[in-house]
């Protein structure tokens, strides 16, 4: 693997603020000098042919003794600091000049705690990049265990050509808070400018999995040797890049005029307005629409029928003397799930003292009262929302997705505007809960009826935090009698029973269709096949 972060450790230097006894060593004697930093630039070019050096390097990066950085903020304001940064810029001006091309030389002075006194480290390479001063961020990079506790890690400039990410940050551009994989493996983000999405890559390449999920908008890595966190779970970290809501927008791809060429886009769905993610144009071919290869397989399949082939069915045999083609069957049933689950504002409801509600979730991503939870979603007095990991708490907004175990995730939808005022947002089940319902006949569903009392989830003291105590969260929202249900073959024939229940109708995508204001047992209010019924925290979906 090339060496993209040259990080060297200089000889103790008495006066680290001194230019020249950093740049250079007094005297002729090559066999004498101590390897300072012009002498590590020379001996590692940015490009040479053969053995002379046809580039050099100008971005640096010097680490000096936090001690001496907070005295020098302290006594003069960091001016030392800046003259130093000066003074080398003009030595590396001048003695690489022919080598530097168009290039921009910058250095950076920062403190380091780990440096003993008079140790000086710099570092330098192709993924190291010092933005100019108007220069702004192009992307934010983030990394995350769980999908919902997102930490940042660095920011990608437009002229930023490469960035590498691994667990420490001295044999890498930037380190990654919970890295999992070692010194030896790394991330590594190739930037071709704000009209070219970003290409992420792991170096060394067959040693990781890295995939992308258009559908969650980031990268999920593991190693390819396997390995389990301290959680007995897969070990993966999960890496998000996304763009900066003041980089300008990427320009417009061309159609590309090639026949027999089908191209997709694929889009990171935004987390908010102020992030967009890139796009991936990707070809049949499996490369970018720049030929560069890409982590995302997102291949289109347009020409293949989905063509199913049926067996052959054998003649029916002749009805004995006595028999016919008569079946009996039982009483036949539809099913109501429950799909999601309608997080109200709590805000609605301060005369009743309620403070917070939280729902955690095990690692099988079912709803749990036994306080072992992956995550927590939980919404305070103020309707904030936020998602809790062993990682820790973190506020989140809407529509966003979590998969805090492999395979499984959890979607948190925005509430229609029809139904903001109640609820902040939908939290959609990764495992939807079904009860059986007869047709034909009229049950009751509310906080005093059996009926469906097991899609009653949070029927519990354990989720809603109240001033003088817990209560069960079907208290606020849903009323003892919320509405009558009828499964019939033409759908569910709804009747509202309490007048202050609130009650609306989704479609089968769970978008808003109505408000249920006027219904009744003799004029119902008919619910398709497919559709979703809100009440109180709970969104029904009717099976047939």
């Amino acid at each position: 693997m090339p060496i993209y972060v040259q990080h060297e450790v200089l000889g103790r230097i008495p006066d680290v603020f001194n230019a020249e006894a950093i740049w250079q060593a007094p005297g002729l004697s090559l066999f004498s000098r101590r390897p300072l930093l012009r002498d590590l630039l020379e001996r590692c070019p940015r490009e040479h042919k053969g053995r002379a050096a046809t580039r050099c390097f100008s971005h640096v990066t010097l680490m000096l003794p936090q001690e001496d950085v907070d005295d020098d903020y302290h006594l003069t304001r960091g001016a030392r600091a800046r003259d130093l940064a000066q003074t080398l810029t003009v030595l590396h001006q001048k003695d690489f000049g022919d080598l530097l091309g168009n290039d921009q030389v910058r250095y950076d002075v920062i403190g380091m705690p780990s440096l003993a006194p008079g140790e000086i480290e710099v570092k330098f390479g192709h993924a190291v990049y010092l933005p100019a001063p108007d220069e702004k961020i192009l992307y934010n990079v983030s990394v995350s265990r769980d999908s919902a506790i997102w930490q940042p890690v660095c920011p990608i400039y437009p002229n930023q050509r490469l960035a590498l990410i691994g667990g420490d940050d001295g044999n890498a551009s930037f380190a990654a808070p919970g890295w999992l994989f070692g010194g030896d493996g790394a991330i590594l983000i190739i930037n071709d400018g704000p009209d070219s999405p970003p290409i992420v890559q792991m170096r060394p390449k067959d040693a990781f999995e890295c995939r992308f999920d258009p559908r969650t908008g980031y990268y999920t890595i593991k190693s390819a040797r396997g390995g389990i966190d301290e959680t007995g779970a897969t070990a993966r970290l999960l890496l998000k890049v996304t763009r900066s809501a003041s980089a300008p927008m990427p320009a417009p791809m061309p159609a590309d005029p090639a026949p027999g060429i089908q191209l997709s886009v694929t889009k990171q769905a935004p987390k908010s307005a102020a992030a967009t993610a890139p796009a991936v144009w990707q070809s049949r071919s499996g490369t970018t629409h720049a030929g560069r290869p890409t982590s995302t397989a997102h291949i289109a399949r347009a020409d293949q029928a989905d063509m199913t082939a049926l067996p052959m069915m054998p003649a029916r045999p002749a009805n004995k003397p006595g028999e016919s083609d008569a079946t009996y069957a039982p009483l036949a049933q539809q099913r109501i799930s429950l799909v999601a689950l309608a997080l109200p504002r709590l805000s609605r409801y301060r005369d009743t003292g309620a403070q917070a509600l939280e729902l955690p979730f095990n690692r099988s991503l079912s709803l749990s009262a036994d306080g072992q939870s992956a995550i927590s979603f939980s919404i305070n007095a103020a309707d904030e929302l936020h998602a809790s990991t062993a990682a820790g708490r973190q506020r989140i907004s809407t529509p966003s997705a979590f998969t805090p175990v492999d395979g499984r995730a959890i979607a948190l939808l925005p509430a229609a505007p029809q139904m903001a005022d109640r609820y902040c947002a939908t939290l959609c089940l990764p495992q939807p809960v079904s009860a059986p319902v007869a047709t034909g006949v009229r049950f009751v569903f509310g906080r005093s009826s059996p009926m469906l009392a097991a899609l009653r989830l949070l029927d519990s003291p354990r989720f809603l935090q109240r001033a003088d105590g817990a209560s069960s969260a079907d208290r606020i929202g849903l009323s003892r009698n919320a509405f009558s249900f009828e499964a019939t073959p033409q759908g569910l024939k709804i009747g509202r029973l309490a007048a202050t229940q609130a009650l609306y109708h989704l479609d089968d995508k769970l978008a808003f269709v109505a408000s249920i204001s006027e219904a009744s047992a003799e004029a119902p209010y008919l619910l398709p096949a497919g559709h979703h019924l809100v009440a109180g925290h709970y969104v029904l979906r009717f099976d047939a």
